[in-house]
């Protein structure tokens, strides 16, 4: 998978407000409100939690219990088993029915990944991806959508996930199991919203480092003088060959790598150790620091020299 022009991929996708704008914080995309009676069903699954490039982006579907038997036509499926063709007429389906069917997506730009997992202490992905999940269902009941059942596709032990989101939301009854993609179709319709949306993120990026809101359009030689990273990129995980050539070949040794890459990730972490520019940190040592937060004495006692210079006093001494 490669960069296509810019905004081709995402062109008529409803979750993309602006394909020309480089995707730097996270966002939420929710499709008109549906408007027939409940109660609802809705699905949860994501796109894009293993790649090394890229978004994570977690879908929500849901349409009234009552319109089951007619989603069962639809042709919703696990999106992986599905064309890129497919998948791109399923997601016109999904608003072609705006008064049983919505969805919803929340994307999380490689910058917030990246930004959580680094932190201390580490907000990891299982902690983003059930946030995600957390909040969508949350917007959807605060757009006045009467829930009754939820599905969410998850790895692993299901069982405490199922819990937790049932502490958070009793009223509803939820079913936390693998591969409900495939026994859903409201699951299944999740999947499509969600990984149309990752894709054509990836196929029309922006690079956030060229972008110039400022500066008007480039030059076609400024534009060609600037291009610093390989076009080719691979389906964006680890194990891809194309992906391995990209981020063997993008690496600047100065300044590393542009915001689509998720820093967080151990493949990232040993090129940039093994093969770019170490970096040295020049300090007077820990002397410096501690001095300033010292407590002085005498009239001064219990304020060091940050307080002084920033002008702090005690509230019981004005």
């Amino acid at each position: 998978m490669g960069f296509a022009s810019k905004g081709v991929e995402s062109a008529g996708i409803p979750s993309i407000a602006d394909p020309s704008l480089p995707l730097i914080d996270s966002y939420t995309y929710h499709s008109p409100t549906p408007s027939a009676p409940g109660p609802y069903i809705l699905g949860v699954d994501e796109a894009g939690r293993g790649p090394v490039l890229g978004p994570l982006v977690y879908g929500v579907a849901y349409c009234p219990v009552a319109y089951k038997e007619s989603l069962e036509e639809l042709g919703f499926a696990d999106s992986k088993t599905l064309t890129a063709q497919i998948r791109s007429s399923l997601l016109e389906t999904l608003g072609s029915d705006p008064a049983n069917l919505g969805w919803s997506v929340r994307v999380l730009s490689p910058r917030a990944i990246s930004a959580g997992m680094l932190r201390r202490p580490p907000f990891n992905l299982n902690q983003q991806s059930q946030e995600a999940t957390v909040l969508l269902i949350r917007e959807v009941l605060a757009r006045g959508i009467q829930l009754s059942e939820v599905y969410v596709d998850a790895l692993g032990k299901t069982g405490p996930y199922e819990q937790y989101l049932s502490s958070l939301f009793p009223d509803i009854s939820f079913t936390v199991t693998a591969k409900a993609d495939q026994k859903f179709k409201i699951v299944g319709a999740a999947s499509v919203a969600a990984k149309v949306t990752r894709d054509a993120w990836i196929e029309g990026w922006v690079y956030e480092e060229h972008h110039n809101p400022d500066a008007g359009e480039p030059s076609a030689k400024a534009a060609s003088t600037r291009v610093r990273w390989a076009e080719e990129t691979g389906s964006g995980y680890p194990s891809d060959p194309k992906t391995q050539a990209w981020i063997k070949n993008s690496l600047d040794p100065t300044f590393g790598y542009p915001s689509l890459v998720r820093f967080s990730w151990a493949t990232i972490k040993v090129v940039l150790e093994k093969d770019a520019h170490p970096v040295e940190w020049t300090d007077d040592g820990q002397a410096s620091l501690v001095k300033a937060f010292e407590s002085a004495t005498g009239r001064e006692k219990d304020r060091c020299m940050v307080a002084k210079d920033l002008n702090l006093k005690s509230v019981g001494m004005l």
